[in-house]
């Protein structure tokens, strides 16, 4: 019996996926669990695999092409088996340009070949428009006088209408090629895709005439195609910054006693070969503070808020098609030199597209740091059902008052992002001052 291979929904928020390419040709052995095609989600590129055996008979959707979750893509079947009435993924054999370019060519093939045929009895051919007999000889007889301009081509109307196909206008735009010196063979003297080509390949028509200033140049910009992954970012911010009333706290902390309890850790980790971030720190601090404060660490429900005891912090990497969070679970429990190693493995498999999907779902609170990139500071967007998220701006050297003197200290600005139907003015700020203790006095993190 037939399989149908299905675009199945390989991560939680899926509902596309694009085929990235075939392991598997038509014709192709197939055995229960092969590895069919890689398929890239909104998260990650993830294998797709069989779920029957025989042979790969037929292939839907092909490499580029996307499709929802459920469509066929594919069907497996016995060599002589039937499946002419299995349907699948329409038009995913290649991409749109490409078929419309076939389309084109088969009605050109078709016009050519009605052309050829002999004409029926009574039949008579398109009139053109036409010079009058007299004035025609006259032409001839005079011949063409100094510095006129060349005769039109087969492929021009009377009235200077280049007659050509679609395909062969675009085919000339992009060879350079100008049509109106093309020499037509289609029915009336149309100009057919093989007329530009040998045109070009002989080098007998002008290049076509510049593009009017006032016209675009193609040149100045670039359509890129949206990733699977920018699609799901697009979605789930316009979820977010619309129907979540966000609001924004922000504090000032000085960095001095961190950064000199990261230089006392990396002096202990020395030879082992591993390093701390400050980041590192700031994770294992925020998930401190989330603990003593679960009205923080919740999710809203819509009927109820869910207030987590055990703190799963997503950190936000920076991707070639745009941000993803790897979760590390259990934050509140794990050594700053663990989470630091857990982070930059997760980080390193998020750029390369080998995350799974409990990787980089289930999240209670987030984290985003663009502090390395020089921002002083940011807001972020709450990625829901989360109740808020860590903006991380950089450290800085800043003159302050200390004492009444002042003095230049490393500094960081933090910014809480809250979702006000879960976290209040109050309660977002009493853990942002048990974050800022923990920043200040390390030492507070092992209380």
């Amino acid at each position: 019996m037939a399989t149908k291979v299905h675009m199945e929904a390989l991560s939680p928020t899926m509902e596309e996926g694009q085929l990235v390419r075939w392991l598997k040709a038509e014709g192709d052995t197939i055995a229960q669990g092969d590895v069919l095609a890689e398929i890239e989600t909104d998260k990650a590129t993830m294998e797709l695999v069989a779920r029957g055996e025989g042979v790969l008979r037929k292939i839907f959707l092909g490499e580029g092409g996307t499709a929802p979750v459920g469509e066929i893509i594919a069907v497996i079947a016995a060599a002589d088996e039937d499946i002419s009435g299995i349907g699948g993924a329409s038009g995913g054999t290649a991409p749109v340009e490409e078929r419309k370019e076939e389309n084109e060519e088969e009605e050109e093939e078709e016009e050519e070949e009605e052309s050829a045929a002999p004409q029926t009895e009574g039949e008579e051919p398109e009139a053109e428009e036409a010079e009058a007999p007299e004035e025609a000889e006259a032409t001839e007889a005079a011949g063409p006088g100094p510095g006129a301009a060349p005769k039109p081509t087969s492929g021009a109307a009377g009235g200077g209408r280049v007659k050509a196909s679609p395909l062969a206008r675009r085919l000339a735009a992009d060879l350079g090629v100008e049509l109106g010196r093309v020499e037509g063979s289609g029915p009336g003297g149309r100009i057919v895709k093989r007329d530009v080509e040998a045109a070009k390949e002989s080098g007998s028509a002008a290049p076509a005439p510049s593009t009017p200033a006032s016209a675009p140049d193609e040149t100045e910009y670039e359509d890129v195609p949206v990733s699977q992954m920018r699609k799901t970012i697009a979605k789930r911010l316009v979820e977010s910054i619309g129907p979540v009333p966000h609001f924004f706290l922000t504090i000032d902390v000085d960095m001095t006693r961190i950064l000199d309890a990261r230089a006392s850790i990396n002096a202990m980790l020395e030879r082992s070969g591993q390093k701390v971030s400050i980041n590192d720190i700031v994770l294992k601090s925020v998930a401190g503070a989330l603990r003593r404060h679960p009205e923080c660490n919740a999710h809203w429900q819509g009927t109820t808020v869910r207030r987590f005891n055990a703190v799963h912090v997503g950190v936000a990497v920076a991707v070639d098609d745009g941000l993803i969070t790897p979760v590390v679970r259990n934050a509140h429990v794990k050594g700053i030199a663990q989470i630091g190693a857990e982070v930059r493995e997760l980080a390193g498999r998020a750029r390369e597209k080998k995350l799974m999907p409990d990787e980089y779902t289930g999240a209670t609170f987030s984290v985003s740091n663009l502090g390395m990139f020089g921002i002083h500071e940011f807001t972020a967007i709450i990625n829901p059902p989360e109740a808020g998220i860590l903006a991380i701006g950089g450290v800085e050297e800043t003159p302050v008052v200390v004492d009444g003197e002042i003095v230049v200290r490393p500094r960081m600005r933090v910014t809480m992002s809250c979702d006000h139907r879960v976290i209040d003015g109050a309660s977002g700020s009493k853990f942002l001052q048990t974050l800022k203790t923990m920043l200040e006095e390390p030492t507070a993190i092992l209380v």
